[in-house]
């Protein structure tokens, strides 16, 4: 048993940055990778990005430059850091923990809006 809390959505203005957080307990947290999605209402489920048990990342094109995934596993948090954001980047964000042999697990989600 995984359980995930997202926070640190809201409203922005365009250009601006937020920083999400998503705190994993109820086990070893560093075995995990972690990943963050984001949907928008009417829209399917995007990737954004993963980060490995030892902190390798990898990203989804359309946000590379702009977001950075990191995780702080004495804290059992993983960051996505969100800059220049657009009005595009409104949607709901979730992160997911997976490994192998173990079922995968979702938060609940937070929500950025951004808009003037």
């Amino acid at each position: 048993q995984v359980q995930l809390v997202e926070s640190g959505g809201g409203l922005v203005q365009p250009g601006g940055s937020l920083t999400l957080s998503c705190a994993a307990s109820g086990t070893i947290f560093n075995d995990y990778y972690v990943e963050w999605y984001r949907q928008a209402p009417g829209k399917e489920r995007e990737w954004l990005a993963t980060i490995s048990n030892d902190g390798r990342t990898n990203y989804e094109d359309f946000v590379k430059g702009r977001f950075t995934i990191s995780r702080d596993n004495a804290k059992s948090t993983v960051y996505l850091r969100m800059d220049n954001l657009k009005p595009e980047d409104t949607a709901t964000y979730r992160c997911k923990a997976v490994k192998l042999n173990a079922p995968e697990y979702w938060g609940q989600g937070t929500r950025v809006t951004v808009s003037s």
